[in-house]
């Protein structure tokens, strides 16, 4: 939008773009949580390989960590807005290739490596791009920040519960390419949905680069957002634990929970209850935390509930054959797991310097999904070497282990006490906005000292 004289303006307060972004956000997550129970049930039809299974989720995963790493600058570089919107059409077109050419007869396995590599290089950062953009978009709708925050969370969570309850019906009635057809009509809807509602929100297009374009400015402003993450230590300590729940929660969705459901649960319906289970406690425990968390420790609530949110589900599954044991401690840990990604959201947000936004963003996302492609894969070759059984209880073991840390390591205590971050720009408890380890100079580079008060993402828990 246009002042009078050439000069570029905001559009007036509205509530407009940031629903816009919760919308295209969780019609992606709706359709991704499809494609989640879609894709480890396709191999398994088609292949009849767990081990297989675990080799699909590797290419999908691999090229996810891949685009992260880079993808910070390209982001600032390319805009927000355009980035989800081509994202999004090159993921549709990928996911529907592959049920497509399945029934053509056209789909070696290693054509459906590739097309899910395709989905995990162009994927994330999409997702990036909007998941940044919501410290500005809540600030120009009037709401808080940590509010803000557990909005998008519980949004993204209530879409996957719908997701995964969608699939498990699909595919018991009508087969796993309907469902993968439906995740590539999802990407469609966010991409015109963000196409039509970010319009004039400055925030979303192009960064106006002070340096021209080169190999070598983009090394640096790659570099900077790896230079904060190493400085600031809780946020490295954050993306250390995340790492290995990413990685242990990719070999359950991909593999794990798959083969149980069709050797013990009765098939890909008790998958896709519990499956929605899980994000109907998460929903949950994003809205509670949104509503009262406030009132609590941040500290307190995340050291309990990351706790909670893992091991209880391997441990379940791997002594029991009952979906009804499974689904109440799914929900249990759902609801635990609700309270993670609003306080890891907030303090993020709080730390990082509107600069180094989406470059700070592309190495948390880097850093806490690093081991993701290595999770299917162990996943796939325990239970083909040792079987389901032994699998689960050794990789709920070791989420048991990461998960203690914050009660271990004193770094986890910068997390905060009550009432932390709650005012509208999201301000620590200091009142000042300075609640980081670095501040930035002129040219956007990370420096020792304090933070400004502008804010932004981090790795998703569970």
């Amino acid at each position: 939008m246009s002042a009078p004289g050439g000069r570029e303006t905001e559009p007036r307060a509205s509530r407009v773009p940031l629903t816009t972004v919760l919308g295209a956000n969780a019609v992606s997550a709706a359709g991704t949580a499809v494609s989640a129970v879609g894709i480890p049930w396709f191999v398994l039809q088609t292949t009849g390989s767990a081990g297989r299974a675990g080799v699909v989720a590797f290419c999908a995963t691999l090229p996810i960590v891949v685009s992260a790493v880079i993808g910070g600058p390209v982001i600032d570089r390319i805009g927000r807005r355009r980035v989800s919107i081509g994202t999004d059409a090159i993921c549709a077109v990928a996911v529907a290739a592959v049920p497509l050419l399945h029934r053509a007869g056209m789909l070696p396995f290693w054509a459906l490596c590739a097309l899910v590599g395709i989905v995990g290089l162009v994927h994330t950062p999409g997702k990036t791009a909007r998941y940044v953009l919501v410290p500005d978009l809540a600030a120009h709708a009037g709401t808080t920040l940590p509010r803000a925050a557990s909005l998008f969370d519980a949004v993204e969570r209530g879409a996957r519960m719908i997701g995964a309850a969608v699939a498990g019906v699909l595919i018991a009635v009508l087969g796993a390419q309907w469902a993968l057809l439906v995740d590539a009509a999802s990407f469609g809807v966010s991409a015109l949905l963000v196409a039509a509602g970010l319009r004039g929100i400055r925030s979303a297009e192009p960064v106006k680069a002070a340096a021209p374009v080169s190999l070598r400015t983009y090394g640096t402003e790659l570099r900077e957002g790896y230079a904060y993450l190493l400085k600031a230590r809780l946020l490295l300590a954050v993306v250390l634990m995340v790492m290995v729940m990413n990685g242990l929660d990719q070999g359950w969705v991909a593999v794990l929970l798959p083969v149980h459901a069709e050797q013990d649960l009765g098939g890909p319906t008790a998958l896709g209850v519990v499956s929605a289970v899980w994000g109907a406690g998460g929903l949950l425990g994003a809205l509670l935390y949104g509503a009262f968390g406030h009132r609590f420790s941040r500290y307190a609530v995340f050291a309990v509930c990351v706790v909670l949110c893992g091991a209880p589900r391997y441990a379940t599954a791997g002594l029991t054959d009952s979906t009804i044991a499974l689904a109440v401690t799914m929900g249990a840990a759902g609801l635990a797991a609700g309270a993670l990604n609003p306080i890891l959201t907030t303090v993020t947000y709080e730390r990082v310097p509107q600069a180094l936004r989406s470059r700070v963003s592309g190495a948390l996302t880097a850093g806490g999904e690093l081991t993701m492609p290595l999770g299917g894969l162990t996943a796939g070759l325990l239970v083909s070497g040792a079987g389901l059984g032994p699998a689960l209880l050794v990789m709920g073991g070791a989420y048991l282990l990461a998960t203690l840390s914050p009660l271990v390591f004193p770094v986890w205590r910068g997390l905060g006490g009550r009432g932390s971050g709650d005012g509208p720009t999201g301000a620590t408890e200091n009142g000042d906005g300075r609640g980081g380890d670095a501040e930035v100079s002129s040219s956007g580079r990370a420096l020792p000292g304090r933070a400004p008060a502008a804010r932004t993402p981090r790795p998703s828990a569970s």
